[in-house]
């Protein structure tokens, strides 16, 4: 690495992806609005990691920022960033084919079959499980740092990373606005709520906006991740996200965030992430030894 500096490999991840996407900009420049921003937010994460890989080693009170703030803010501001950044580069939605490969696995449009058990109470439920997705990953490092699995807490840092990041590709190759959009002239009933639906839906829908963002379904495969992970280094956190994960995922087809051929490929995801992410894991772990460069030992 240039200048001395050990990263390591979730750094390292994040730097690669965000350099990916600031090369794309660049290349694509005329027909990506606000192209000159999203440079900047690129080059901003790029620099802001550099920064706190340096600190980190010489500040322990700033190991926090680095491992767990700064993770959560960039995968923020890249998810953000895909709004203006996907139609531009593949304007060809796929909607009607994951739409149509629904159809043909199922005999149905799963989301519209969904209608006939609409219910206030269990779409409180469902929603509320499909937005911890947005918790459980933060959980997960949380309670690996917090016990003091050095080794478990980069590894897992780094797999929920290469989950978010590839699911970000997937957006670009396959976008899709999901059948909330896609397919709302077909549904006859509101997906309404008993006490807390119709705001975390207002809240998801100020937040996420048109990202195309459907296939692969990321909250299948995060939460798959995360669940594995937790199985992994930590039974009774897994124990405690089991019912919310196997709940997510079927809330995402009911609350019409996804097509459940997304929710397949999200599962796909998973495996994805576990299996070539640990091989690339193991790669740049040969050029960032764990704890040598920060003042830890090990686990």
């Amino acid at each position: 690495m240039t200048c001395g500096l050990k990263l390591r490999p979730a750094d390292s991840l994040t730097i690669i992806f965000s350099g990916f996407l600031l090369v794309l900009t660049v290349v694509k420049f005329s027909v990506i609005p606000s192209a000159g921003y999203l440079i900047l937010i690129y080059f901003s994460i790029i620099l802001f990691q550099t920064i706190l890989v340096y600190l980190g080693r010489v500040n322990p009170s700033l190991r926090a920022a680095r491992d767990i703030i700064f993770p959560v803010v960039s995968v923020f501001v890249i998810f953000d960033s895909l709004g203006l950044i996907v139609h531009a580069v593949n304007r060809h939605d796929i909607d009607y084919l994951l739409i149509r490969i629904d159809y043909r696995m199922f005999g149905c449009y799963p989301t519209v079959f969904f209608e006939k058990y609409i219910n206030p109470f269990l779409t409180d439920i469902l929603q509320t499980a499909y937005t911890t997705y947005y918790f459980i990953p933060i959980i997960l490092g949380i309670s690996l740092k917090a016990d003091g699995k050095r080794e478990a807490f980069e590894k897992s840092l780094f797999l929920m990373l290469f989950c978010f990041y590839l699911s970000y590709i997937g957006y670009l190759f396959f976008p899709a606005v999901g059948p909330r959009y896609a397919m709302g002239h077909l549904y006859d009933r509101e997906l309404g709520g008993f006490l807390v639906s119709r705001d975390i839906q207002n809240v998801l829908n100020f937040l996420e906006g048109i990202k195309r963002d459907a296939f692969p379904s990321g909250h299948t495969g995060i939460a798959l991740t995360v669940l594995f992970l937790a199985y992994r280094y930590d039974r009774t956190l897994f124990r405690w996200m089991l019912i919310p994960v196997l709940l997510l995922i079927p809330a995402t087809v009911y609350c019409r965030y996804h097509y459940a051929v997304d929710v397949i490929g999200g599962a796909i995801l998973a495996v994805v992430t576990l299996t070539a992410g640990e091989v690339y894991y193991k790669l740049l772990s040969l050029y960032t030894p764990l704890g040598r460069h920060d003042g830890y030992s090990g686990q």
